[in-house]
């Protein structure tokens, strides 16, 4: 055989062994993608132009969230929001949207607390969807009915649903040691 016909042969056979390397590596990093964000994973997709754009959002999440400085929390402060948590829940028989708006308030303490910046709820939700994709739904919604016990138009099965939504993501909260950095897949 011909160098020329053996190249021939070889160029293409190594093309498609690389196009089917590169397209594993794409596939479990995606999978990797979708493992750690959750549900937030398919919401950012849908939201985006295109699957690599929300991609692309969700690696920006990472190398934000990589730069905070997320820790613990001190045992003595960790009883404390259980505590104050305990508090609220006692006030929501007498007083429910007041309770869902401390509720909201204790939440966004916590995440102080921890780390998380607080600067408005959108950036909020993009920061907590790294290590708390799973959870981010229950404290979508809560913020939903917050908006509308704003005005007086949330049921009193709605502020329910919102304390209990409030309580998923402050139980993670308040139980996660901060420790739990992923790697990138």
């Amino acid at each position: 055989m011909s160098t020329g016909t053996l190249l021939a042969i070889i160029i293409p056979v190594v093309v498609i062994i690389a196009l089917f390397a590169m397209g594993i590596a794409l596939l479990h990093r995606r999978r990797g993608l979708q493992n750690r964000f959750g549900p937030e994973y398919e919401r950012t997709v849908e939201n985006a132009d295109g699957r690599m754009a929300g991609e692309r959002e969700l690696r920006a999440r990472e190398k934000r969230h990589d730069a905070l400085d997320i820790k613990p929390l001190a045992p003595t402060a960790r009883e404390r929001y259980s505590r104050e948590w305990t508090g609220v829940q006692d006030d929501f028989v007498d007083h429910p949207e007041r309770a869902v708006h401390e509720a909201d308030l204790l939440v966004t303490s916590l995440m102080h607390d921890r780390g998380y910046p607080t600067e408005g709820f959108e950036q909020q939700m993009r920061d907590l969807s790294v290590e708390h994709g799973r959870t981010l739904e229950h404290y979508r919604e809560a913020h939903e009915v917050d908006a509308l016990r704003t005005e007086h138009r949330a049921t009193t099965e709605q502020l329910r649903g919102a304390m209990l939504h409030y309580r998923s993501l402050f139980d993670e909260l308040l139980s996660d040691g901060g420790s739990t950095r992923h790697a990138h897949a």
